[in-house]
């Protein structure tokens, strides 16, 4: 028989194309999966994928029922939200905290969703730079925080969102830009320029520069734009997420490379106390993140 679980794993195998991830995206193990799907693919007599080198594919019966599941779930995820507005209990506060700045360029049309689904829910922007985000959660000044993934997780309940490359920006005439990638050590003498946080929130440093034993001079600043115009001005260089500089570097305003040879990259989850968690808007509101990334921007993974 034909359930929601089952559709929502055909939904997660689509979007991850392997069972492992998928299985952890729908809390089951790998087995349990597994046994899911061919209890499935025995009720109907049918194949529901094929393996392919590059993951999952689907068959046609397979993606038969994927279409059912993306036609089905929104439906019940709006019912649910009708059901509790029915009950009055969807009216509460969703502010939100950034640790990731260049994130502003995604997450508008996601508040402009986040309204239309829940338009009892004040949703806004905690402002400004904060050297420790979690501290606002414990404080009440937020309700979420978007960034890394924290080391400590208590009382907190963390959301995967999407992974990302960090590529190095450099000006157009730069005397690295022949290169393919960039290493630690071809920055020695170069100037970094960052958004005003801490060291040990900025990857590139964390990640490249300090295990290298390389050092840089640091210069800040709060605008994105700025941060760019610094570097195609020759002042500096920067690493920023690939979606920030996606359409600079299009339109030839500076030059982006790949941080070594495998790339630098990063994660970002949401992050809440548990109490929050419970409200069926904030999980709404993660998968409103999820679903307007993979589909706005280029070279991210959805993980999780």
């Amino acid at each position: 028989m034909l359930e929601l679980r089952h559709l929502r794993s055909l939904q997660a195998i689509a979007e991850t194309r392997t069972l492992a991830e998928a299985a952890e995206r729908v809390h089951l193990t790998q087995s349990a999966l597994s046994h899911q799907i061919r209890a499935l693919e025995a009720h109907y007599g049918l194949k529901l994928f094929e393996r392919r080198p590059s993951g999952l594919l689907y068959t046609q019966a397979g993606e038969r029922l994927l279409a059912l599941a993306h036609s089905v779930i929104p439906q019940v995820a709006d019912t649910e939200r009708d059901l509790l507005r029915i009950e009055n209990e969807t009216h509460g506060s969703l502010r939100i905290a950034l640790e990731c700045h260049t994130c502003f360029d995604w997450l508008m049309p996601v508040m402009d969703e986040f309204r239309r689904r829940w338009p009892e829910v004040e949703v806004d922007l905690v402002a400004g730079f904060h050297s420790e985000p979690l501290a606002l959660l414990e404080d009440g000044r937020a309700d979420v925080v978007i960034g890394s993934r924290p080391a400590k997780r208590r009382p907190y309940v963390v959301r995967p969102l999407f992974r990302f490359e960090i590529l190095m920006v450099l000006a157009n005439a730069h005397r690295l830009r022949g290169r393919r990638h960039i290493e630690a050590k071809d920055l020695i003498g170069e100037t970094l320029i960052t958004y005003p946080v801490p060291e040990a929130r900025i990857d590139l440093i964390r990640e490249v520069l300090m295990p290298a034993g390389v050092q840089l001079e640091r210069r800040t600043a709060e605008l994105t734009v700025a941060v760019l115009q610094l570097v195609a001005s020759r002042r500096g260089v920067a690493a920023l997420p690939n979606w920030g500089v996606k359409s600079y570097v299009d339109h030839d305003y500076v030059q982006a490379r790949r941080i070594m040879r495998s790339g630098l990259w990063s994660e970002l989850h949401a992050v809440a106390p548990k109490a929050l968690a419970e409200r069926l808007y904030f999980e709404d509101f993660v998968q409103i993140v999820r679903d307007t990334c993979q589909s706005q921007l280029d070279g991210i993974e959805l993980i999780g």
